[in-house]
């Protein structure tokens, strides 16, 4: 019988505004923030196990906070992923298999001091950035073909919407 530890992990994101040399318009840059790892190279989303009087959602806003030091509004779950970690090997689940369920934060605050600081490093990165920077090739996967298709998809469903002064 194959157990999972079961753990909550987001990609938080926020808007960076770029003006265009060719004209005056403004446009919305996407980027993630990723942290460091204690154990080794490579660049990760925030994640955690949770405790027993939270959601994984919960422990999900929990991680980004310990971990990265923000805060924001945890939107629709991308789904879930299967990875393999050493550190969650123990007699309940061997082979460290773990189910991630994994959602995009819209950050909303950046603290100046968290928990986990000393430990590990804070970057925004562009889509692409954090793309070659993934340490496991299932985060990749994650962001390209779950936040960013996810990301896509609230786009045309907010900005879809005729805009009557272009009329």
């Amino acid at each position: 019988m194959l157990l999972f530890i079961f753990v909550g992990r987001c990609i938080p994101f926020k808007y960076r505004t770029s003006d265009e040399i060719s004209d005056s318009k403004s446009e919305k840059i996407v980027q993630v923030l990723m942290i460091s790892s204690p154990s080794g190279p490579g660049l990760l989303f925030p994640k955690g196990g949770w405790e027993n009087d939270e959601t994984v959602e919960e422990a999900a806003r929990r991680e980004a906070m310990e971990e990265a030091g923000v805060r924001g509004e945890l939107m629709d779950l991308l789904g879930h992923y299967y990875f393999r970690s050493k550190t969650h090997q123990d007699e309940f689940s061997p082979e460290g298999s773990c189910k991630a369920a994994m959602f995009p934060l819209l950050v909303t605050e950046q603290l100046d001091s968290w928990p986990e600081q000393h430990s590990r490093s804070r970057i925004w990165l562009t889509i692409s950035e954090a793309s070659e920077s993934c340490r496991h090739a299932w985060m990749r996967d994650v962001l390209l073909n779950g936040f960013l298709k996810w990301h896509a998809a609230k786009l045309q469903n907010e900005e879809g919407l005729p805009d009557p002064d272009r009329q």
